[in-house]
């Protein structure tokens, strides 16, 4: 199907999937590249493609053709992929890594000469989401070194 771009938007406007898909075959490719530059993770950038696509659904009829299809739907996909970042750094702050959500509250024994307590999951879960990440299987070396060093900080405190 070979249609006038203003054409498709307009039929898609009005419902019309077919020429929904149209755009949907014509601009996937961009949207995945972009989704990929933005989350460096091929499975992500498909799920956020998707994402786009059906937010592209939802709003089209907001579309009112002041700038290029394209343009766009560039935005709107930077949005949504910003928009789920938030949403999982919102969600990565609620989780409690522990099989005992009141081990976080039991006093420790104290541990060094000076009788430092040292309560090791609550210096963990008080580092920022991406230093907390270094104890998932697979992130980096440097987040590593840098959540070691955080949590030397949080302890010398």
């Amino acid at each position: 199907m070979h249609s006038d771009p203003t054409d498709l938007i307009h039929r898609a406007q009005q419902g019309d999937r077919a020429a929904f898909e149209a755009l949907y075959r014509a601009h996937s490719g961009r949207v995945y590249a972009l989704c990929l530059r933005l989350t460096a993770d091929r499975a992500l950038a498909e799920e956020r493609t998707q994402d786009a696509f059906v937010r592209a659904w939802e709003r089209l009829a907001t579309f009112r053709g002041e700038s290029a299809f394209s343009s766009w739907l560039y935005r709107l996909t930077v949005n949504v992929v910003l928009l789920e970042r938030r949403a999982e750094r919102r969600r990565e702050q609620r989780i409690v890594t522990t099989d005992d959500p009141a081990a976080l509250e039991r006093p420790r024994p104290a541990i060094g000469g000076a009788g430092i307590a040292l309560d090791l999951e609550r210096a963990v879960a008080a580092l920022p989401s991406r230093a907390r990440e270094v104890f998932a299987v697979g992130t980096s070396k440097a987040q590593l070194f840098r959540a070691r060093r955080l949590l030397r900080e949080a302890l010398n405190r």
